[in-house]
């Protein structure tokens, strides 16, 4: 399932825009019952894609989109992925997929977000199973 990363790279730091590594867990599952072309704007559901797009954005902004998964980092170097707001979230710039493209969130494409979201965990949005996070470069 292909994925981009943060633009910026991977790290740690606050307003970094980069993607942080190690091992988290998902602290908050949302969007549950919305439909897969849900926008969400501050993790509320704020319009779908591409048919209502809230008047402050266009077809082309930075959408998050279908489900959010909400990080929570286990380590100390990642100890503020949470404060941070890092999500595994749909996009709609599916041609960046496999790129470093994002403001240090992990998008996926709308699909594969939503197999991600149902494959697992509870669904009442409180803590979810741990996962780990590491990238290679590719030469």
């Amino acid at each position: 399932m292909p994925v981009s990363s943060g633009k910026a790279g991977t790290g740690h730091e606050e307003g970094s825009g980069k993607t942080p590594t190690g091992h988290f867990r998902i602290c908050k599952k949302i969007g549950d019952g919305e439909p897969e072309d849900t926008i969400f704007i501050s993790r509320l559901p704020a319009g779908r894609y591409p048919t209502a797009i809230p008047k402050s954005l266009n077809e082309h902004s930075d959408f998050i989109l279908t489900r959010i998964l909400w990080l929570d980092g286990l380590e100390p170097h990642n100890a503020n992925t949470r404060s941070r707001y890092i999500y595994i979230h749909g996009t709609n710039d599916t041609e960046l997929l496999g790129t470093p493209a994002s403001h240090g969130c992990i998008r996926l494409s709308p699909r594969d977000m939503m197999a991600l979201f149902c494959s697992g965990g509870r669904r009442d949005g409180r803590v979810h199973p741990v996962l780990s996070l590491f990238f290679l470069d590719v030469i």
